[in-house]
């Protein structure tokens, strides 16, 4: 007589984790007048709900300050400055 596998006593198959999505967002200009780029595994809704809580504390914009505010949030949050090259 054939015996029935119970499929509770199998371990659990691990699922694999894909990494996080990062986006990539550019910042318009701070108080500074500086350009940049920033990187974020928030979605562009996310960020711009954090930048409102940011405007509603700061004074001034900073872009640096800014990123710095996002890392509560988003610990892989990353400013990608822009700088020109001459040669």
């Amino acid at each position: 007589m054939p015996v029935k596998k119970s499929m509770k006593n199998k371990p659990a198959s691990k699922a694999k984790s894909s990494p996080a999505k990062l986006y990539y967002y550019r910042i318009f200009f701070d108080d500074n007048e500086r350009k940049n780029y920033m990187k974020s595994s928030l979605t562009h809704k996310q960020v711009e709900k954090h930048l409102k809580a940011y405007e509603k504390t700061h004074k001034k914009y900073f872009n640096t300050e800014f990123v710095e505010f996002l890392k509560k949030y988003d610990r892989k949050a990353e400013l990608i400055e822009i700088t020109d090259i001459s040669y």
